[in-house]
């Protein structure tokens, strides 16, 4: 036993050795004795290739999101964290410290020294903090086709929408927006749009404003509009170059899981559009931690998975590393799962078959050891322990090693109101999200040209009428009448500021490969 122990010293000693900047998250357990000074190191220069934590509720999983957010804002890196159960936000605040926590960090021999991290307040709603919206227009037709999980036939019609809208200048900010139009083209609009782009079918129109009223059942249109997002402001440090930790509370869609991963990939679409090439980091240049990721993947169609794949496996060429926060591995699908270099895996429960089932599979993600019962192990670490493996700086795995987890330096609660006031009262984005902006587009375009040709209908049937009772012949055509009625609308001041929203249209495409939405312009 003796002869393991030293052996497992030694081989995490040299496993966990790292040259560049590091994050401590523990030291070693063997035989349930904690190994002192063991300690177990995570290379910054590895975190962009992801990670995954995992475990049952209870075990420590938010408190080890914590550790890495605070750990990672001390090196100087950003974080954005999917606040699914609203407790998070003490990381705003040093911890009060406890006798248990000084004990902890005796065993692991580092100091206890209590901080605080940098905290951006932000919601979809607005009421936690400062309000990340998007435009319909920076979705693009193929993954907002895909979010609703439209047939091709319907995922034509979008494209075609996007493609007037382009043509002739219609900006598409939010859903009543994308509504007008899909309404227009099948009554008012039907012949100019047959005459240019062919027939649609009524039908197709009809099942997919059906599926756009689920989703806006689910909130979104609390998230489509305007001023959108940039999120270039996701990747600040403050004033003593801490990395800032942007918080979004969701807690009011955790229920709405089609808004969830709609508004997650369609985040990261637009992160690894707006992101440049970063090659090989020292330290990521953000760290994204997606808490109750099961969320994402549970209702999502086998298009949009492939989506998520595809983006995972390509954002980390920007610099940014995407971690999963779920009960078990099994909620992340297998093509996922095998791209995450960093796994901290905390007690699974064995209550069912198929739990013992799901703990077996669980086990089989990480590197075999002569050290561990992995499959026996995972139902006996206590809460704050956890089974560990990372990409050292060469890339490769490191020895999986049961490891004792350091206590977050933050508060280990969620803030008071107070304290939340607080916050937001001193965020430098507030002025820049919080005012909701309502200007002219689609909608209100088109609504004026509908009035525009019932009022020349209601002209036309009254000069029939005079023609009829005094012979006159050389009416107009219907053709002729609306000719340039987009173009006297848009030619009002009042509707020159949507040349705006054109130059993000035009770079859509730099992500029409991948199907994923495209690139916002940033403002001046």
């Amino acid at each position: 036993m003796q002869d393991l122990r030293e052996q497992l010293i030694e081989t995490v000693r040299n496993g966990y050795k790292m040259k560049g900047d590091h994050i401590i998250l523990g030291t070693s357990i063997y035989d349930r004795i904690p190994n002192k000074k063991n300690l177990i190191n995570i290379p910054l220069s590895t975190l962009n290739r992801h990670g995954l934590i995992a475990g049952a509720t209870g075990t420590g999983k938010t408190k080890t999101l914590q550790i890495l957010a605070e750990q990672l804002s001390q090196q100087g890196v950003p974080s954005l964290i999917m606040d699914i159960k609203g407790d998070l936000s003490g990381i705003a605040m040093p911890s009060d410290g406890h006798p248990k926590i000084d004990e902890r960090h005796a065993i692991i021999d580092i100091p206890f020294i209590p901080d605080f991290s940098p905290v951006e307040l932000m919601s979809l709603s607005g009421d936690f903090g400062i309000r990340l919206r998007a435009t319909v227009s920076e979705f693009g037709p193929i993954l907002f086709s895909k979010i609703l999980n439209l047939n091709d036939i319907q995922s034509g019609i979008i494209a075609v929408v996007f493609k007037y809208c382009d043509d002739n200048r219609l900006p598409l900010l939010d859903l009543k927006d994308l509504q007008k139009v899909l309404v227009f083209m099948t009554n008012e609009g039907k012949k100019e749009i047959e005459e240019i782009y062919g027939r649609i079918s009524k039908a197709s129109i009809g099942a997919i404003t059906r599926k756009m009223i689920e989703l806006e059942q689910q909130g979104a249109d609390l998230f489509f509009g305007e001023p959108s997002f940039e999120v270039e402001d996701l990747v600040r440090v403050d004033q003593h170059g801490r990395g800032i930790v942007s918080i979004l509370r969701v807690t009011d869609i955790q229920d709405k899981p089609k808004l969830f991963s709609s508004f997650m990939l369609q985040l990261l679409a637009e992160i690894y559009a707006s992101f440049p090439e970063a090659g090989d980091l020292d330290k990521p240049k953000l760290a994204v931690f997606i808490d109750e990721a099961h969320l994402i993947f549970e209702q999502a169609s086998n298009v949009l998975l492939d989506q998520i794949e595809s983006i995972i496996k390509l954002i980390r060429s920007k610099g940014v590393g995407i971690f999963f926060v779920t009960q078990n591995p099994v909620d992340i699908p297998d093509d996922v799962l095998g791209q995450l270099g960093l796994k901290i895996q905390h007690a699974l429960r064995a209550f069912t078959a198929r739990d013992r089932k799901a703990i077996h599979l669980a086990a089989q993600n990480f590197p075999e050891s002569k050290f561990y019962e992995v499959d026996q192990l995972l139902t006996q670490m206590g809460i704050g322990e956890a089974l560990v493996s990372v990409l050292n700086e060469d890339g490769i795995p490191t020895p999986l090693v049961h490891t004792l987890l350091r206590a977050p330096q933050s508060r280990m609660d969620v803030l008071s109101p107070a304290e939340i006031r607080r916050i937001m009262s001193r965020s430098a984005l507030d002025a820049k999200y919080n005012e909701t902006i309502d200007r002219q587009s689609a909608y209100e375009i088109l609504s004026e040209k509908i009035e525009w040709f019932r009022q020349e209908e209601e002209q036309a049937r009254l000069r029939e009428q005079q023609e009829r009772a005094y012979g006159r012949q050389g009416r107009k055509t219907r053709s002729q009448r609306g000719y340039g009625v987009i173009e006297r609308v848009l030619g009002r001041t009042t509707t020159r500021q949507i040349g705006r929203t054109i130059a993000r249209e035009l770079t859509r495409g730099i992500l029409g490969t991948f199907g994923l939405g495209g690139r916002r312009r940033r403002r001046r």
